[in-house]
């Protein structure tokens, strides 16, 4: 069983930047992608960013296009993501997730199975 654990979250002034972490345990060479998710008070969880093992295609939600980079080493069994021109609207729960089955893609939180427990992210203006 694939355990995810985040790391790096914390609090940053608008316009800084931080770089989140995500160590897998377990088989997570069979992932078929991982990817980023975050969510805020009262709204729904959205997806950051995901990419896919295959051929590391990356996508990115239209709100963080630009300034976020999804990327992993594999050799440490770690998922990043790089979030620059923070802003409040990024505050959020962030939390890694991963797909183990390829008929299952890292672009809806309600079809993945495998979580990390989140790092909290807090951008004051």
């Amino acid at each position: 069983q694939v355990q995810l654990s985040e790391s790096g979250g914390g609090s940053v002034q608008a316009g800084g930047s931080l770089r989140l972490s995500c160590a897998a345990s377990g088989p997570s060479d069979n992932a078929f992608c991982m990817g980023w998710f975050r969510q805020a008070p009262g709204k729904e969880r959205e997806r950051v960013a995901s990419i896919y093992s295959h051929d590391s295609s990356t996508a990115y939600g239209d709100s963080v296009e630009g300034r976020f980079t999804i990327s992993q080493d594999t050799a440490k069994n770690t998922l990043y993501l790089e979030m620059n021109s923070l802003t409040p609207e990024d505050t959020a729960m962030y939390y890694c997730a991963a797909s183990l089955s390829s008929t299952v893609s890292c672009r809806r939180a309600a079809d993945l199975r495998v979580w990390g427990q989140g790092t909290q992210v807090t951008v004051s203006s």
